[in-house]
């Protein structure tokens, strides 16, 4: 049996009871401190797909965090967040989360998601390649979108559900 078999990722909803942990998680991952709005709002149920605690054996090492913005009959899926803990990257897991999001987007019927898009800081390549592999294109440059980090400037990347 490989190694790889005997491992498990799996993915948890977002309670008040590990809502900690994604706080956490986030100090770790993030240069940016996010708000108490940002912590209520990945608890709402119409996120529970969309928002995951990330666990390696049992151990939380990642998350995954968006917000569906609605406009009319539209919907678009906004990824605020996603990481994996600097140990356990290049295993799979980065990728594994995001398919199970976007796995459950193309598949959402009420609301129908038209698209998922992001921000990445332009100093990431690692990111920007992570994503474009996923199918994301960069559609803009999003000037000073950064107020307190360097460089200021995010690439809109963003992949269209047909």
């Amino acid at each position: 049996m490989s190694s790889k078999a005997s491992t498990r990722i799996s993915f948890t909803s977002l309670t008040p009871n590990n809502l900690g942990t994604v706080r956490k998680l986030n100090s770790v991952l993030f240069p940016i401190r996010y708000s108490e709005k940002f912590y209520n709002d990945v608890l709402l149920s119409e996120v529970e797909e969309f928002c995951k605690l990330v666990y390696y054996n049992d151990v939380p090492v990642g998350t995954i965090c968006c917000r569906l913005e609605k406009k009319e009959n539209r919907a678009n899926l906004y990824l605020m967040t996603m990481g994996i803990l600097a140990p356990y990257r290049s295993r799979g897991l980065g990728s594994q989360t995001l398919e199970a999001v976007l796995t459950a987007a193309a598949a959402s019927a009420k609301p129908k998601i038209d698209k998922i898009y992001l921000h990445v800081q332009v100093s990431n390549d690692g990111a920007k390649r992570f994503y474009e592999k996923h199918g994301f294109n960069e559609v803009e440059i999003y000037k000073d979108y950064y107020k307190k980090i360097e460089p200021h400037d995010a690439w809109v990347l963003e992949k269209v559900f047909p």
